[in-house]
């Protein structure tokens, strides 16, 4: 049997599928599904410092095949998540990759001295959201800004992976400050903006107007994302995520450049997807006597 081990930097994971931050819930939700220890880790809803409300809905709206939201970040924050969330994860044992977000670069030092000694494998630092102090500009749609957001939060003193957006020419130069600045890997990538029109009510369907597109349209994002990355960083870890529905895609994901991959949207369609997608691609490996997934890592470069 194909081995799915792998590692993002110094972090090893039993398996190269983890679960998409905003897609499995804080805690141990999709427990009821599959057993999240045999993930290569469960990646948390982003928390920021205080308990979040989130957008007004409506929140979440489909597309065809795919979603497309304005959740808005809504959360219990940090501590409420240490004390109600995360021992659950750990009964589970399941290996956690918590995520921070903030509206400016005080409150991610903020959400990430607050996770400072929890039982997290890295922090996954959601550089794709909204910046106050900047006329509400994406933080991952400037390099400065970027920069300024991991440096402070490497006082968690753990791993730190940054999602990127893909919403922006300028990715591969973003990434170089986001490592410059101390990250341990780069996700890539979180949602495309988009929007939708009720043209009955010739209004945009989402109550904050528009949001963020998910689901099978965007794998071919994503995996240009990664192989951009991964030829101009090529010994950096890369998680890939976006679009990733079946085995096949999660290994496409691979072989662009990522040494792991998160699956999202496909779980709202069916909750068992990131177990799906393991087994898709370990029959995939044994069908074509591959046995280990890292022997493919980058192999669309060479």
């Amino acid at each position: 049997m194909s081995d799915l081990r792998t590692r993002v930097g110094d972090v090893a994971l039993r398996s190269f599928v983890m679960t998409a931050s905003g897609t499995a819930g804080h805690g141990d939700e999709l427990s009821a599904y599959g057993e999240l220890s045999e993930l290569g880790a469960v990646v948390t809803k982003s928390l920021a410092a205080f308990e979040w409300e989130g957008n007004r809905p409506p929140r979440v709206t489909a597309s065809g095949s795919h979603m497309l939201n304005a959740v808005g970040l809504a959360g219990p924050g940090v501590e409420r998540w240490r004390r109600e969330d995360l021992p659950a994860l750990e009964r589970r044992g399941a290996s956690v990759v918590g995520s921070i977000w903030g509206r400016n670069v005080g409150e991610f030092a903020q959400a990430a001295a607050m996770m400072r000694g929890a039982n997290i494998v890295a922090l996954e630092v959601n550089a794709s959201c909204p910046n106050l102090e900047s006329r509400s500009q994406i933080f991952a749609h400037s390099a400065e800004a970027t920069r300024g957001v991991v440096a402070a939060s490497l006082i968690a003193d753990v791993p730190l992976w940054v999602k990127l957006s893909p919403n922006t020419p300028d990715l591969v130069a973003i990434a170089a400050a986001a490592l410059e600045a101390g990250a341990s890997a780069l996700v890539l990538v979180n949602t495309v903006l988009g929007l939708a029109i009720d043209i009955e009510t010739r209004r945009a369907v989402l109550g904050n107007g528009g949001g963020g597109v998910s689901g099978p349209a965007i794998l071919p994002v994503a995996l240009r994302a990664v192989f951009e990355c991964r030829e101009a960083f090529p010994e950096t870890p890369i998680v890939g995520v976006g679009g990733v529905s079946t085995g096949e895609d999660a290994l496409a994901m691979v072989m662009a450049g990522a040494n792991a991959v998160e699956v999202g949207t496909a779980s709202f369609a069916n909750p068992r997807a990131p177990w799906l997608v393991q087994r898709g691609a370990r029959k995939w490996l044994d069908r074509h006597h591959v046995d280990t997934i890292q022997e493919l890592v980058g192999v669309a470069h060479e």
